[in-house]
């Protein structure tokens, strides 16, 4: 029997009717049926989706492979069911919510073979409002890695993967978790890949966001999102590679998954519930290293993160509830005896000896005094002091984390701050 170059692993449940649009995003593939493979496992639906699959199958012999299976509470199961079956050279994981332009496949097969990439990340993009990080596509590149672009932004599995590196590495995902357990999958396959791809010239890939936010990821408890997060940096602490390659891993999860389970909604859980997440995020952050990345985090998002870490549960839902209320602390600035003013976050637990959080997880940023001067002397002197190229910090910021996620962030006030004290820095050439 001819290996396919490529098998499309499904796994549905209760997706219609977007399952229709992914089957017929796949029919439609230009590299052809004879190169290709679709295993659909149908996890017990209901709405008629594992009906719709057989009607595919009969209708297109050879190319669909389905799949009926009891329910098995999520993604995991149906998707390393799947996997088994596969025999591509190349597997690629579709959301059965998603679909795939017409090219996508052939795209990405010639690209790998020619550039003998074990993952090869496909341009994606976001349908109804779905936020799909866009950093790591800026540019094609034959090779990419955690340290010199967005790669830790990347970490669904909706990428080519060498069926062999699965193979060779048993690498499935973990059936015990209700979300993320793609990432943990995606991680490793990357930290033993010989060579990361990114396909950006084309739209390989469409994300769905639905209307009723039944994706998975959408309707996810707070407990299963600080398990998803575990499991993912336990393959990090294992497999990552100590100094850049591990904090780039951390300074995600650790400045957007984990920070997202202290916001608002956490005071409506209740206090039961409301501890157990806390507890479980300041495990996350003292297990895992999180202090060893604060400097890369924003200020709201270490100061909660230290709050649970060192139990200071009261002060956290207060600071939420402030925030909530009052948006973003005012700010303090002082001089210190080495000439440099430091501008802090004054919520009210900075400097409180209660609770004795340092100073240094409230800075909002810091220069020294006489280059204020400096540039006051100039301004008053008619000099033109022209806007300096981008600083070091700038430049790391637009290329690590993607545009939608920096314009997501803005909506935060302390984030908008802390943009104008990063182009406040730019303004005074980036000395530090």
């Amino acid at each position: 029997m001819t290996v396919p170059d490529v098998t499309v692993v499904i796994a549905v449940y209760n997706t219609m009717p977007y399952l229709t649009a992914c089957l017929d995003s796949l029919v439609r593939q230009t590299v052809g049926h004879a190169r290709m493979e679709v295993v659909a496992v149908d996890d017990g639906s209901t709405d008629g989706c594992g009906e719709l699959l057989d009607t595919y199958a009969a209708r297109h012999p050879g190319l669909f492979q389905v799949v009926h299976q009891a329910n098995s509470g999520g993604p995991a199961a149906p998707t390393n069911r799947g996997l088994a079956l596969a025999r591509g050279r190349y597997v690629l994981f579709l959301g059965a919510d998603d679909w795939l332009g017409d090219e996508a496949l052939a795209r990405m097969v010639a690209s790998a073979d020619e550039w003998r990439s074990d993952v090869l990340i496909p341009k994606q993009v976001g349908v109804n409002g779905r936020l799909v990080p866009q950093g790591i596509f800026d540019a094609t590149a034959a090779s990419v890695g955690f340290e010199d672009s967005a790669l830790a932004w990347a970490l669904a599995d909706t990428k080519l993967f060498r069926l062999d590196l699965i193979r060779r590495h048993n690498l499935a995902r973990k059936e015990e978790l209700k979300v993320y357990s793609d990432q943990p999958f995606t991680l490793a396959a990357c930290l033993r890949a010989r060579r990361i791809s990114v396909l950006a010239d084309y739209d390989h890939y469409f994300l769905v966001l639905r209307e009723d936010r039944g994706n998975v990821t959408q309707r996810a408890g707070a407990l299963d999102r600080v398990r998803g997060v575990a499991a993912v940096q336990w393959v990090a602490a294992e497999l990552a590679a100590p100094g850049g390659q591990l904090d780039a891993i951390r300074a995600r999860h650790f400045g957007w998954e984990v920070p997202q389970l202290l916001q608002e909604g956490l005071l409506a859980l209740d206090a039961g519930l409301r501890d157990q997440v806390c507890d479980g995020v300041g495990e996350l952050v003292r297990q895992f290293g999180a202090r060893e990345v604060y400097h890369r985090l924003a200020v709201p998002d270490r100061v909660r993160l230290e709050l649970a870490a060192t139990g200071r549960y009261r002060e956290l839902r207060e600071l939420i509830a402030y925030e909530a209320e009052h948006g973003a602390p005012p700010e303090v600035s002082e001089t210190g005896a080495d000439g440099v003013r430091r501008r802090y976050a004054a919520y009210p637990v900075f400097r409180d000896g209660a609770v004795g959080l340092a100073d240094e997880l409230f800075l909002l940023g810091e220069e020294p005094v006489e280059e204020r001067a400096e540039e006051r002397a100039d301004l008053e002197a008619g000099r033109e002091t022209g806007p300096p190229p981008p600083t070091l910090v700038q430049q790391l910021w637009r290329g690590a984390v993607p545009v939608q996620v920096r314009r997501r962030l803005r909506s935060y006030p302390a984030w908008r701050r802390l943009a104008a004290a990063v182009a406040a820095d730019g303004r005074n050439g980036g000395r530090r």
